[in-house]
């Protein structure tokens, strides 16, 4: 049985219109029965809401040119509650898309012309929805990089609406949660990754600094660092200073420690100081900053 009950009265699920009006009596016809055979958008909508105005003409727009590909329902809440309360609706506009009978995707509030042209595209399959997921991971990677956490995480979120499972958005909204300060999110959110996705490398670096903030949480980063400014040569606590700094959230802090150490005994403790830094490229990312400028400062020492 369908979430929408089978009560509804009759009515035509074949009008050849790619715009109707709506209701709770006519859903299942309207929507339910009609996304079995083409995609269909229902569009939340009150007279007295400010940005469905807004929404309203540019989603008619995209789904004029989309010449047939997918249907839209427009329901005044107002007038038919019924549904909106079903499909738990807490704020308007709030667009939901249909495919066999069921819903399949969703956003809420006034969104650009050109996020919902790709939202209806994404519906009617003219775009590969992989693509679009990775290429949000992308540019959330790239305000990352600029720190924007909040551009970002609005990126991997879109990506993992697409793409649930995808790995790089995973990775990504871990970092955010983890420059926000909430180590225990990061790791809520990778609990679960299959042994495919551990693989991915994105995910392998935020492991990695994951790893790094557990490593030394109770070491008192300002009694090693004036240890090591007594005694610049003290490799030992030169080593657990950057294993405190990068616990704290510091790898810029630890890298400059390791390189320092490595500077002066390039072979120290089995290259244990080598090991580190190379742990912390990784938990930074290959592209980062810190992984391309500590690179070349490690190739100029060993090579040196």
């Amino acid at each position: 049985m369908s979430m929408f009950g089978q009560n509804d009265k009759a009515h035509s699920a074949t009008n050849s219109a790619a715009i109707i009006d709506g209701s709770d009596a006519t859903f299942v016809a309207d929507v339910v029965e009609a996304s079995k055979t083409m995609p269909v958008i229902v569009d939340f909508w009150a007279p007295w809401c400010g940005p469905c105005r807004q929404l309203g003409p540019a989603i008619e727009r995209v789904v004029t040119a989309a010449k047939g590909a997918v249907k839209l329902v427009k329901i005044n809440i107002d007038e038919n509650p019924a549904i909106a309360g079903q499909l738990q609706v807490k704020s308007i506009p709030a667009v939901y898309a249909f495919k066999d009978g069921q819903p399949v995707d969703a956003f809420m509030g006034a969104q650009p012309e050109s996020q919902i042209k790709a939202f209806v595209d994404r519906l009617s399959g003219e775009t590969d929805a992989g693509a679009e997921a990775d290429a949000l991971v992308e540019r959330a990677k790239q305000s990352l990089e600029l720190g924007d956490v909040g551009g970002a995480a609005q990126d991997f979120a879109g990506a993992l609406q697409i793409d649930p499972q995808n790995a790089g958005a995973l990775a990504g909204m871990a970092r955010c949660y983890l420059q926000n300060g909430d180590v225990d999110g990061a790791k809520g959110l990778l609990a679960d990754l299959d042994d495919t996705a551990k693989k991915h490398a994105d995910v392998i670096g935020v492991l990695a600094a994951l790893d790094l903030l557990g490593s030394a949480e109770d070491t008192d980063t300002t009694a090693l660092a004036a240890k090591v400014k007594g005694n610049a040569d003290d490799l030992d606590a030169r080593f657990n200073l950057a294993e405190a700094l990068s616990a704290s959230g510091d790898m810029e802090g630890a890298a400059e420690q390791l390189l320092q150490s490595i500077a002066r005994d390039k072979d120290w403790d089995e290259g244990k100081a080598r090991q580190l830094l190379l742990k912390l490229f990784e938990a930074a990312g290959p592209t980062s900053k810190l992984a391309v400028s500590g690179r070349k400062q490690l190739s100029s020492i060993l090579f040196s």
